[in-house]
């Protein structure tokens, strides 16, 4: 029995974890304490006061996990912030895509587009843009609508549905006499029917960070075909 008490001594010190030992896991890994928080909490910070020189680590452990509190907090908020952001978007569009459902007639429909798109998403202008080649034109679309020059939608975008741009000078050949305003613009291309032109809609803001490159364009688009099958239904249009 002594003996085995003896063994049992003896394998415990060997598993003893040496002072040693803990302080150069600690240097490998510098972020354990921040991972674990709880071991911080238990542990017995040094006297701020220590005659033998030694370094209080205790403001140190405290500052570094304030610092990282402090950091999941502006994420958090950062987070929150542009949840609401993409939920008033998302409710502005839907509002707008429901005007544009409820409009009785064409005149009607492009007089929502082109005069009350903008206060519905809160931007400052709203053109919708079609190309010419000078004979084509449908008659019906001449009345409220800004006419370019046939390739102007493709000099734009690129071979992109949709383009985004922050801080920027509004361009006069897009928005016309608006264009003084717009310091972030989004523009979206509509292909109405085979039958007809190239289409722009181009919406512009004087908040410079009110589109950006790298915003999700998925509700631009959305309203965008929407209004593809508006124009298309009431001009009797095929798909």
């Amino acid at each position: 029995m002594v003996q085995e008490t003896r063994r049992s001594d003896e394998r415990a010190a060997d598993s003893v974890v040496t002072e040693g030992e803990v302080a150069a896991y600690l240097n490998a890994h510098p972020d354990f304490l921040i991972d674990h928080p709880e071991v911080v909490a238990r542990m017995a910070a040094p006297t701020p006061d220590r005659p033998d020189g030694v370094v209080d680590l205790q403001s140190f452990m405290v500052e570094r996990l304030r610092s990282e509190v402090d950091r999941l907090k502006g994420q958090q908020r950062a987070i929150i912030s542009a949840s609401r952001a993409n939920h008033n978007s998302q409710n502005r569009v839907h509002a707008a895509i429901l005007f544009l459902l409820d409009a009785r007639n064409f005149e009607q429909l492009i007089q929502t587009i082109t005069t009350d798109l903008a206060v519905l998403l809160d931007l400052d202008v709203a053109c919708l843009l079609i190309e010419s080649n000078g004979q084509d034109l449908p008659q019906a679309l001449a009345s409220g609508i800004r006419v370019v020059d046939e390739g102007f939608v493709e000099q734009h975008l690129a071979h992109r549905e949709a383009l985004l741009q922050g801080d920027i000078a509004g361009s006069e050949a897009i928005f016309g006499a608006g264009a003084g305003l717009v310091r972030s613009q989004a523009l979206v291309r509509l292909a109405i029917s085979a039958d007809t032109p190239p289409c722009l809609l181009a919406l512009g803001s004087r908040e410079p960070d009110m589109f950006h490159e790298g915003m999700r364009t998925e509700l631009m688009s959305f309203m965008a075909r929407v209004l593809e099958r508006c124009i298309g239904s009431w001009l009797d249009l095929p798909a």
